[in-house]
């Protein structure tokens, strides 16, 4: 019986955490002080501790404008419309050689094609080129988002087919991607 509380318990906090990452801007803004929520104060003379940062927002120094956002380190996209609107954020699994910090314009897609793994990709949205390998975003056909063999020197960025979807949109040939740690 524990099992299954346990077992139901981790769904509905994996559901929340999905419903949070894709809820409207208005529905997951903060209220300002006296619209209805009291500010905390610190317990028996402590100081006020910082709220821990948000693991989904967008990284600092992403640069501006309708862009993609790749944040090597945390493995993981932002799709930024206007007025700096995050639309979506999704984690992605990289491939073995990676672009280099900066800003990049896509330079080329395509709708279907065989990745070089062998498996059938979508999306498929390059922005870079490192030592002869061409760096893009791509979703599985199958839905996969396997490892990379770590052998092999590719460069494809993985992501559900949902997210591909929502990135192909948003990343037309011009459109910019930046690239931070």
């Amino acid at each position: 019986m524990a099992g299954l509380t346990a077992a139901a318990l981790a769904a509905v906090g994996f559901l929340a955490y999905q419903a949070a990452a894709h809820a409207p801007a208005g529905l997951t803004e903060k209220r300002p002080a006296g619209a209805g929520a009291a500010p905390s104060s610190p317990a028996h003379g402590g100081s006020a501790q910082k709220p821990a940062a948000d693991p989904l927002a967008l990284p600092e120094n992403s640069g501006s404008g309708v862009r993609v956002v790749y944040a090597l380190g945390d493995r993981r996209v932002w799709l930024v419309g206007e007025k700096e609107r995050v639309a979506r954020t999704f984690a992605v699994m990289p491939s073995t050689v990676h672009p280099e910090p900066g800003t990049y314009s896509v330079t080329t897609r395509s709708g279907r094609v065989a990745g070089s793994d062998g498996v059938q990709i979508e999306h498929v949205v390059r922005f870079a080129t490192v030592d002869g390998v061409t760096i893009g975003f791509s979703a599985a056909v199958d839905g996969s988002m396997a490892s990379p063999d770590p052998a092999r020197r590719t460069g494809g960025i993985r992501m559900k087919r949902g997210d591909g979807d929502a990135l192909w949109t948003l990343a037309t040939v011009g459109a910019k991607v930046v690239v931070v740690p």
